[in-house]
């Protein structure tokens, strides 16, 4: 009884707009809108069930992210990205996107290194500055 009333709170309605095909970076793009009156927000990991099974990808292939609710609740929208696959997720999505997930590793670097890379960038100009932050020692 108590489990039924849980399943039905967690109920939402899904809507999909604006459905780009983008083969350049082998996704679609997409505006989500979901209407939910008996939860105060609905958890991405909802949306990304909601979607993968609809689009028929694994759960991992999906990103979803800028969710806002509306005022007063019960309609929030964000956007969502469906890769082809979970290597062009790997390859094209944004490092915010998989650090965020867990997919990729924070590079480490001291504040002392950081300092001295920004020095070395201030001092270059175009496409040198790459690699000025790439290299390892300043040779004189």
């Amino acid at each position: 009884e108590i489990l039924s009333l849980l399943q039905m709170e967690k109920k939402f309605v899904l809507y999909c707009h604006r459905v780009l095909k983008n083969p350049l970076m082998k996704r679609k793009q997409m505006c989500i809108e979901m209407i939910h009156p008996d939860m105060p927000n609905v958890p991405k990991v909802e949306i990304r069930k909601k979607l993968a099974s609809a689009n028929k990808v694994k759960e991992d292939c999906v990103v979803v992210f800028g969710l806002k609710t509306k005022y007063g609740g019960g309609k929030s929208t964000g956007f969502a990205l469906i890769y082809d696959s979970m290597d062009n997720r790997k390859k094209y999505d944004s490092r915010k996107n998989l650090l965020r997930e867990k997919l990729v590793d924070k590079r480490a670097k001291s504040s002392k290194q950081k300092k001295e890379i920004k020095g070395r960038v201030k001092k270059v100009r175009g496409i040198a500055k790459a690699k000025a932050a790439s290299a390892g020692k300043k040779k004189k």
